[in-house]
């Protein structure tokens, strides 16, 4: 089977790695990719993931089998329709489903048809309507931008004044209700019918320790959840990703691809706060590297309505924690162009591999940065504490002038794991 991968970031080097530990993958390609996907690819090619028309030469010059969108404004842009069109299995929504992640105001609207769980919203498209919401709902005020904004369109504050500013920067806007408790991110593989979910994994948005700053794309993650009630992924299936699933077939708009939940764990119950057409970043990192059963299958088989046929993802026992290395400014305005050393030595810590998001090769053929987030070092250990540590390890060894990451990813998970006998279904803290 012939891959190509679309997209250039950690979520994308991820997978190219996953693709190429399938024996059944004979060669995986990427576009346009990074420092780091060049190493581990076959292939790699300087074509725009959100060109169609590009896409599709390229798969069709590979004879790729199959095609994997990474990114989600390819996938809002059609490119999936366009490879599907041209006659080559697909891993990604069509552009109408994929309005479930480009479309906050679409979501919720499938969501309430499906009967799924989640915060009241106020969709607003002018000052006096937001003004009007932020005063129903009270603080902390919840802002979100309703197109695609990279994991940066969200404002939680008391201060109404910035919720007010967020959002005329956005046009139009959800104001929606405060979500207590922590957040869950689960990964569903979907062909339009079937569902399998994957690991549940739980990410941190914020820029600082302690969820302090603006939010981010994700500064780290961590995955299984030691805290997790033993039948949360079923009840998240059954309540919120089967019948979203159902519901989109239903209008004639099949979602096949990966379909993530951004949940919230409150006190009056479970709910769903995003919807994502396509692998997070950086919970992907975590979650692929303790995935046991080949990539490649289960991507086809979601990518050609086969999924119910084949055989559920299993896992490796432990954990994996992922640590996100950003640039000097990241995210306002992160600085490129720096160069990166002790990769090498970072790699060579024992269970970690280091994936690169925003990397290139300069002139003088060094690694330096070249958006936001730079690194995703991914660890593996015996449980969440080794995993953790070794992770943290590894960052230790990377110099990148001025860079920055948190220094707390999993660190309350774990202390709450070794401060137990059992894990208990309820975390006594919020989100992470």
């Amino acid at each position: 089977m012939r891959v190509l991968v679309l997209g250039s970031g950690g979520r994308e080097h991820a997978l190219v790695v996953g693709l190429r530990a399938d024996p059944d993958v004979s060669e995986v390609h990427a576009a346009p990719g990074n420092a780091g996907i060049a190493a581990d690819a076959h292939g790699m090619h300087a074509v725009d993931a959100a060109d169609s028309g590009a896409v599709v030469e390229l798969a069709g010059r590979l004879a790729a089998d199959l095609v994997v969108v990474g990114p989600e404004a390819p996938l809002v842009a059609g490119v999936a329709d366009a490879v599907r069109s041209a006659g080559i299995a697909c891993f990604g929504p069509s552009a109408q489903a994929a309005r479930l992640e480009g479309s906050k105001a679409f979501a919720k609207d499938v969501m309430a048809a499906a009967g799924v769980p989640t915060a009241m919203a106020h969709v607003c498209d002018v000052a006096a309507e937001v003004e009007e919401a932020l005063d129903a709902y009270g603080p902390p005020y919840v802002v979100k931008d309703d197109g695609l904004a990279a994991g940066k369109g969200v404002v939680v504050t008391d201060d109404r004044a910035a919720a007010l500013a967020h959002a005329q920067a956005c046009g139009r806007v959800l104001v929606e209700e405060y979500l207590d408790g922590p957040e869950v991110s689960l990964f569903c593989l979907t062909d339009g019918t079937a569902v399998r979910p994957l690991l549940p994994a739980q990410d941190f948005k914020r820029i600082g320790d302690g969820d302090t700053g603006p939010n981010t794309g994700g500064m780290g993650a961590y995955t299984p959840l030691p805290w997790a009630a033993p039948d949360l992924v079923d009840d998240v299936v059954a309540r919120v990703v089967q019948p979203t699933v159902d519901e989109l077939r239903t209008r004639g708009t099949p979602f096949v691809g990966l379909l993530y939940a951004g949940l919230a764990l409150t006190s009056r119950g479970l709910r769903v706060v995003e919807f994502n057409a396509r692998f997070g970043d950086p919970e992907t990192q975590a979650v692929l590297a303790l995935q046991r059963t080949p990539l490649g299958a289960l991507l086809m088989a979601a990518s050609t309505g086969a999924l119910e046929s084949t055989e559920p993802p299993h896992w490796r026992a432990g954990s994996a924690v992922t640590v996100v290395v950003a640039a000097q400014g990241y995210p306002a305005a992160p600085r490129t162009g720096d160069p990166i050393t002790g990769l090498d030595e970072a790699g060579a810590v024992d269970g970690v591999r280091v994936l690169h998001s925003g990397t290139r090769r300069d002139d003088q053929g060094r690694i330096v940065t070249a958006s936001g987030r730079v690194l995703s070092v991914t660890a593996v250990g015996d449980d969440l504490a080794g995993a953790r540590a070794r992770a943290y390890q590894a960052v230790d060894l990377i110099r990148i002038p001025g860079s920055q990451h948190r220094t707390d990813i999993a660190a309350r998970a774990v202390a709450l794991a070794a401060s137990t006998a059992g894990p208990p279904t309820t975390p006594p803290f919020g989100p992470e």
